[in-house]
């Protein structure tokens, strides 16, 4: 599958052979946590067609893409075959934080979900996804992603398993799950993964995440224990304690004068810098630190947004602000990681099987997000074109290093696959059909 051809882009000098070595460095990482060769080789596989530019992704089109005679061999390597989902896990995160590291970087919390029919699918229940903005039938998951100066991609994940599945051990067993697994709310979730990277061995200094995480006081203090800052959205109706009492997030807002709102950009957007106006209320809780409730309002429409703050040192109003709009990041790194690399295009109904899907479309992503820093720290784009992104990449990558196999013969046999498959499927539906009618 791999080209050999060494290319000049318009403008910008593109060298297949040096994508091609740092994919197999980043798969190199993975390289023991397989028990066996042919599965090392098939994740590579995997990897590769969780890039392409397939209009759907899952074992059968990318067993085809990748030149396999059937989708059993992808299906084998997410279902039985021997190796360690979260050993790679944290490889993918050791080779985030190598390549992306930043003194700067700042952890962001946040879930996205997966609209899924029926009910087998581990962790599957009718609750609200932000993906469909609405209560739906589906899957929910929580990732924690790094987001520095350099890129942004997410280091761990876990699922999150309902009580309804959780109450019901039989259900969890036949899922794949832990006899012991037990009922975790999105927080416990995020504080799960924030402590696995803490002691791993990396530093960070602030953590950042919506609502969800904001208004949970467990995340917070274990975060305030650990001498980690944050800052954290919450409702407009959270309580906060302030020198004169308790009061809501909202009431304190309309009590900040006109000369305590600055101007500052929360980082740079698609169309520029992204300027709100800001203020900021110290509070008055009795834990060390440094609290604080930081305040967004929308220049154009008034509308406002609230953030519970942390820190063990004095904080500048700009360093907050900057912060908060790191969570962004988290935005784009879903947008990228299922639009580029099928993060939601699994179709596995069990837990180890979702694992592994998730954690090698995270080392996939990261693996883009890894090339566009190097590209742009070592190769100056000229002044006329935009740098590389992680699409163009991507685009790229397929295009000149991974190229598919096409050939009529091997289109042939698929087609030839599939349709026996089908012919199979149909008769045994048939025949369940005649035996539950007699």
């Amino acid at each position: 599958m791999w080209s050999n051809d060494e290319t000049v882009a318009a403008g910008h000098s593109i060298d297949p052979v040096r994508w091609r070595e740092a994919f197999e460095v980043a798969m190199g990482r993975i390289a023991g946590r397989f028990a066996r060769v042919e599965p090392r080789l098939r994740a590579g596989r995997l990897v590769l067609g969780l890039l392409s530019d397939l209009p759907r992704k899952n074992c059968w089109t990318i067993a085809e893409w990748a030149g396999e005679t059937s989708p059993h061999g992808m299906q084998h390597l997410l279902c039985r075959a021997v190796w360690d989902a979260d050993g790679v896990r944290d490889d993918v995160r050791e080779y985030v934080v190598e390549h992306l590291y930043d003194d700067a970087a700042v952890l962001v919390v946040d879930e996205t979900g997966d609209v899924k029919k029926g009910t087998h699918t581990v962790g599957v229940q009718r609750q609200y996804t932000g993906t469909a903005g609405r209560i739906e039938n589906s899957q929910v998951a929580v990732y924690l992603v790094y987001a520095g100066e350099r890129g942004h991609a997410a280091v761990d994940r876990e699922l999150y398993i309902p009580r309804s599945w959780t109450c019901d051990p039989d259900r969890c067993r036949a899922a794949g799950l832990g006899k012991d697994t037990v009922f975790a709310t999105k927080p416990d979730l995020a504080r799960t993964m924030i402590e696995r990277f803490l002691d791993a061995g990396h530093h960070v200094g602030w953590v950042t995440g919506d609502e969800v995480y904001g208004g949970n006081p467990r995340l917070r203090t274990a975060l305030e224990e650990r001498g980690i800052g944050y800052v954290l959205a919450v409702a407009c109706s959270a309580e906060v304690p302030t020198g004169a009492g308790q009061f809501r997030a909202d009431t304190l807002a309309r009590k900040v004068p006109k000369r305590a709102w600055q101007k500052l950009s929360a980082g740079r957007g698609a169309k520029g810098q992204r300027f709100y106006d800001w203020a900021v209320i110290d509070l008055a809780e009795a834990a060390p630190g440094r609290h604080q409730l930081l305040i967004r309002r929308n220049r154009s429409t008034g509308e406002l947004a609230y953030y519970r703050c942390h820190s063990t040192k004095p904080t500048s109003l700009a360093t907050l602000v900057k912060v908060a709009g790191s969570r962004w990041r988290v935005e784009e790194t879903f947008q990228t990681e299922k639009g580029l690399a099928g993060l939601d295009e699994h179709q596995v109904r069990r837990y180890p099987s979702w694992a592994r899907w998730v954690t090698l479309a995270m080392l996939a992503h990261a693996f883009l997000a890894v090339v566009r820093a190097d590209e742009h720290a070592h190769r100056p784009t000229p002044d006329d074109l935009i740098p590389l992104s992680c699409n163009e990449i991507c685009r790229l990558f397929i295009a000149l290093v991974a190229r598919p196999i096409r050939d009529a013969a091997h289109r042939l046999a698929w087609s030839d696959w599939r349709r026996r498959h089908q012919a199979r499927s149909r008769t045994s539906h048939y025949r369940r059909q005649a035996a539950s009618q007699t």
